[in-house]
């Protein structure tokens, strides 16, 4: 995920020997009261007050020791801190990983699903893709490994600032494919995290050469897989223990926290697929009876969000919208359902997978959290 700098802490003036120490905060005995909470009380709490940490879910805990056992067999010898905060994140000159609060408890995790559509790493194997890649982050860190020439041959220049959004190349074989499809394109530092990911989760050597037999991404592969061999032995250059944006120190409550991921993720998506709607549904005086247009796109919402994402690799809170600006469009064309029309759901999902691909295409690929 992108570099945080600890000098964007929400809270410039704590100190630095404030932000590196340790957490020693555990979850209570007895069940926070917040859990029965119903949506707009919860919103109303302050994160600092949920009293959670990474030990508080004994599933992030296993997670996090599956991690470290996969990094120990492969001869590493860096375990990479971990500590709660608001989103997915490795600090730049921190070799560690920022996981957001919601994972500390499944009523979070409802929240944030109802919220984001989504729970970003909330079943294992997405929170292992996540950790292995950050853990990619970590380790470029703790080892300078950007620093070499030959890194930056491979991947580009670790400095290079962050875009807001990138273009990506679908049918690029440049890069290897994790979190979602394209995004290693995003920046050098991701690129090179994306493929340590996948270096680190594969079973064998054999695997990789079969999954990217004549893609170009197999060079950066085995560039990670010499880079490992040669740092496997020794210790890292950079050990700070530094908590960026740890969870007790957020005193924003949860609802002003989802009201600013809104505002970040939205998307100022045209009417220009105007016509498209107007092939796929109807105007006709003779359907006024029927079910409107924007009814069944609301129906089947959660739906084609799920599979669009699967296939464009969006997130699921870009898509939905994009659905819901048709939907406004949907009522204020008076468009309706025909009558008989046993594709149209297929039809449906067809037309939305092509106006995702294209916002994509126009480079406006949002960088992920």
């Amino acid at each position: 995920m992108p570099r945080k700098k600890p000098t964007e802490s929400k809270k410039p003036t704590a100190s630095r020997a404030q932000k590196a120490r340790v957490d020693s905060r555990t979850s209570p005995l007895k069940p926070p009261s917040w859990i029965r909470f119903g949506d707009q009380r919860l919103l109303d709490q302050r994160i600092c007050d949920l009293g959670v940490s990474v030990d508080s879910n004994p599933s992030l805990v296993r997670m996090r020791d599956q991690l470290y056992g996969e990094l120990g067999s492969r001869g590493l010898k860096i375990r990479p801190h971990m500590w709660l905060s608001d989103e997915w994140f490795v600090p730049d000159g921190v070799p560690g990983i920022a996981v957001p609060f919601y994972m500390a408890h499944s009523r979070l995790m409802r929240l944030e699903r109802k919220q984001m559509l989504e729970v970003e790493g909330g079943t294992k194997p997405w929170c292992m893709r996540i950790l292995r890649h950050e853990a990619g982050h970590a380790i470029d860190i703790a080892f300078r490994l950007h620093r070499r020439k030959k890194y930056r041959e491979i991947f580009g220049r670790y400095n290079d600032p962050y875009p807001e959004y990138y273009r990506p190349k679908p049918r690029s074989k440049n890069y290897v494919q994790h979190l979602e499809p394209w995004y290693a394109q995003s920046h050098p530092a991701e690129d090179f995290a994306e493929t340590f990911a996948v270096w680190l989760g594969s079973k064998n050597k054999r695997q990789l050469e079969t999954r990217y037999a004549g893609w170009k991404a197999l060079e950066k592969i085995n560039f990670v897989d010499q880079l490992m061999a040669e740092i496997s032995d020794r210790k890292p250059a950079v050990t700070t223990r530094t908590k960026v944006d740890p969870v007790h120190r957020l005193k924003q409550t949860l609802r002003n926290h989802y009201e600013d991921r809104h505002a970040r993720y939205d998307i100022n998506y045209p009417t220009s697929f105007d016509q498209d709607l107007k092939k796929l549904f109807t105007q006709t005086a003779k359907t006024r009876r029927t079910k409107t247009a924007a009814a069944f796109l609301e129906r089947n919402r959660q739906k084609l969000c799920r599979e669009v994402a699967q296939w464009t690799g969006e997130y699921q809170y870009n898509i939905n919208q994009v659905i819901r600006v048709m939907i406004e469009r949907c009522r204020a064309m008076d468009l309706r359902i025909p009558e008989q029309d046993d594709k149209l759901q297929r039809d449906t999902l067809l037309m939305l997978t092509v106006h995702t691909m294209n916002y994509l295409y126009r480079g406006n690929h949002r960088v992920a959290l």
